[in-house]
């Protein structure tokens, strides 16, 4: 495994850990200034509006894994393909919302070295 790849497998388990804590700071750190994300039946969306629907969900606990299948570097570009399982709920409700899937994300080195996610389109659907 490369340095690169390592780095790009951190940046994974940073955000987990990061958004199971509830650190959005840390979880924005994690994206480029110009992200884009795109889910089924929205159009896409940058970072400020990730942020506030993250705000909105203060009381929403996270848990989520990632299986990373593939992960290609091409100079200071690469893209990751995963499947990622994971669940929500609020600490007063037993019911968990869970949803799985497939994501392919472009991630980009940024001038200070760091492997920062570009563009994410999340095909995660509701498990029943």
């Amino acid at each position: 495994m490369t340095e690169d790849e390592r780095a790009i497998r951190e940046l994974v388990d940073t955000w987990l850990a990061a958004t199971k804590a509830g650190d959005l700071r840390t979880v924005l750190s994690l994206m480029t200034e110009d992200v884009v994300f795109m889910v089924p039946g929205q159009k896409p969306f940058g970072k400020e509006a990730f942020e506030a629907a993250s705000e909105g969900m203060t009381n929403v606990r996270i848990d989520g894994t990632s299986d990373i299948q593939e992960i290609q570097v091409l100079g200071d570009w690469a893209y990751l393909r995963t499947y990622i399982e994971m669940s929500m709920s609020r600490p007063d409700d037993e019911a968990l919302v869970r949803r799985s899937g497939y994501t392919l994300t472009i991630l980009r080195k940024e001038p200070d070295g760091r492997w920062r996610l570009a563009r994410d389109a999340n095909l995660l659907t509701a498990e029943m």
